[in-house]
């Protein structure tokens, strides 16, 4: 990939605070596609992915789509009809919650948990082919991405 001049074809930036927001919105797009690339022969989306390992997370206790929509990556995601396609495919089932008729509980189906384990041996290995950092630079890099959040 090399230095994000290049990538985007720009010789300058305004300052290194813009180069940061561009380079962190360039790789973010970088390592989306990467794993995209994965998941795709499987018809499923980077967002179901997420729904799935938030749901196997759980480890047989159901959950409410609106804890899941609060533990997702891209908070901009629809929970609810990640999880209907998630159910189209058996990969998850929904339930009426017992306590609150209005409520609706979701968990992963044994197809859902096969099919993640599965992916989690290619991601693994796709998350080490495509970050061309060393060990200590996957720790410092961790913690100045948790610093620049605050």
């Amino acid at each position: 990939m090399g230095k994000i001049e290049d990538a985007i074809q720009q010789k300058e930036f305004k300052d290194p605070y813009n180069k940061l927001v561009v380079n962190l919105l360039y790789t973010h797009s970088y390592m989306v596609t990467s794993q995209s690339s994965l998941f795709k022969p499987h018809d499923l989306s980077p967002e179901q992915y997420n729904v799935l390992r938030i749901l196997r997370g759980q480890n047989g206790t159901p959950t409410t789509v609106s804890s899941i929509q609060d533990r997702m990556l891209n908070k901009m995601s629809n929970a609810s009809r990640l999880v209907d396609k998630l159910k189209l495919k058996d990969l998850v089932k929904r339930e009426e919650c017992p306590s609150d008729r209005r409520q609706v509980d979701v968990l992963i189906t044994e197809k859902g948990l096969e099919l993640l384990g599965q992916l989690e041996v290619l991601v693994e290995e796709n998350n080490r082919n495509s970050l061309h950092l060393s060990l200590v630079e996957v720790n410092t890099l961790n913690d100045l991405l948790d610093k620049l959040r605050g």
